[in-house]
């Protein structure tokens, strides 16, 4: 007996209109991909649902990795009525009535499954309200959460519901995922007879990080892309086009207001005091607003002056303390004297460049999640997970150093920051090459 409109076989039904991410969502655990270390042979998930185990579960996960197609197969594998809620959307007066007419249903050997997502953003009293449901087993019930759900959702619902963690697709398994969505006719973009290498899908998984729905989007955009322009295949350019982030754009009627403040800013780097007094002078005598100068001024101290004069962050934050009591003209001599000071002051960009090289590596590679042992655990959730273990707290070591790898496995070894020798970053630099050696002298052999 169905008390419900909504099923697993009318939801795997899609209209061409539907995004693309919609569309390829798997249908059964063979077409599934990821998740291997709960969904292989064996393993507890595949175990619960080939046993019909009807426990309910929480999935958290990042976004994209398929934790509404997982609910979604499972209630098709256990020929369940399937009813999905978000969190966001639904309040908890339609869901308790839905709740109602499934226990009704169940007395007549009807199932249930009840997907919420993003079950997080239910406060503590709304949660509460599935506990005698989910006690008396009238709804089976999945919560999709992408928040830690020892902190996220109640003890008593936790405490009822077993708690599976979705990982982030590897590079390979979107690679997986965009071939067979540019190759099938029946719900991808096989009819439009376009190509790609798997570099160029390596790209597009890249720029996910793990989040097959964007990938998707990425994908569907650079394929629209290429059907506009006439081409069969997906070229790198396409695909960069697809990827490419939303850009600020200026007001092109005050360009020269971006050329004085690009003649000052490159002055303050050439270490000439004199052409930076006399850019800063034009900009004042232009009208421009001293508070916007102060800024730009503090950024020249981050950004060409950095840790080899660690102080000239100091001067300029005070000249802008100064700048905003004193007003202008007054207060025109403080930012005045923070130029010169600039220009004359030992240059380094080593951490603006260091940062820069961590900002390409965060958009070009997947972001792997942190390592185990340099996670807290708090709770005995994440204690069982194995958060923290291996962790070796410096204080302790006898040179206040552990020999233990804080980057991700992929990027181990990666150096960033190269500090130059100039001013105070000369002692930071000898500082770092000890600490360097110290490492290499201790790297683990298992390392």
């Amino acid at each position: 007996m169905n008390l419900f409109d909504t099923t697993p076989s009318e939801q795997s039904s899609h209209p061409r209109s539907a995004p693309l991410a919609e569309r390829m969502r798997p249908r059964t655990l063979d077409e599934y991909v990821g998740q291997q270390h709960l969904l292989a042979t064996g393993k507890p998930l595949r175990v619960q649902i080939e046993h019909d185990d009807p426990a309910s579960m929480i999935f958290w996960g990042p976004p994209g990795v398929g934790k509404t197609s997982l609910a979604r197969i499972l209630a098709h594998t256990t020929q369940a009525s399937f009813l999905e809620y978000s969190a966001v959307l639904s309040g908890m007066k339609e869901i308790k009535e839905v709740m109602a007419r499934a226990e009704s249903a169940a007395r007549h050997g009807s199932r249930t499954i009840l997907f919420i997502d993003e079950i997080h953003r239910f406060n503590k009293a709304q949660q509460d309200a599935f506990l005698p449901w989910v006690e008396r087993g009238a709804i089976r019930l999945i919560g999709a959460t992408t928040e830690n759900p020892s902190f996220e959702i109640i003890s008593a619902l936790l405490s009822r519901c077993r708690v599976y963690v979705l990982q982030s697709l590897s590079e390979q398994e979107q690679i997986t995922l965009l071939r067979r969505a540019l190759t099938d006719s029946e719900r991808g973009l096989g009819s439009l007879g376009l190509t790609a290498t798997d570099e160029v899908l390596a790209q597009m998984a890249g720029f996910s990080s793990g989040d097959c729905r964007a990938a998707y989007n990425a994908l569907e955009i650079a394929a629209q892309l290429a059907a506009a322009a006439g081409q069969s295949e997906i070229h790198r350019e396409i695909a960069r086009e697809a990827l490419q982030q939303r850009v600020l754009r200026y007001d092109k009627s005050g360009e020269e207001h971006y050329n004085l403040i690009s003649a000052l800013h490159k002055s303050v780097r050439n270490s000439d005091p004199d052409a930076a007094l006399y850019w800063l002078g034009r900009m004042f005598a232009a009208g421009e607003d001293p508070m916007y100068l102060a800024r730009r001024i503090v950024r020249m101290a981050v950004e060409d002056i950095g840790l080899a004069a660690p102080e000239a962050l100091n001067l300029t934050l005070s000249a802008r303390q100064a700048m905003e009591f004193l007003g202008s003209p007054e207060g025109d001599l403080a930012l005045a004297e923070a130029v010169v000071y600039l220009a004359l002051a030992p240059k380094s960009n080593a951490v603006y460049t260091a940062y820069g090289a961590v900002r390409e590596d965060i958009e070009a590679t997947r972001q792997e999640p942190v390592p185990l042992h340099l996670r807290n655990a708090p709770t005995r959730l994440m204690q069982e997970l194995d958060y923290g273990k291996g962790y070796r707290y410096a204080h302790n070591e006898p040179d206040k150093i552990a020999a233990m790898d804080c980057l991700p496995p992929s990027l181990a070894d990666r150096r960033y920051y190269q500090p130059t020798r100039e001013g105070r970053e000369k002692q930071l630099a000898q500082r770092l090459d000890e600490l360097r050696q110290w490492r290499a002298n201790h790297r683990q052999p298992s390392e």
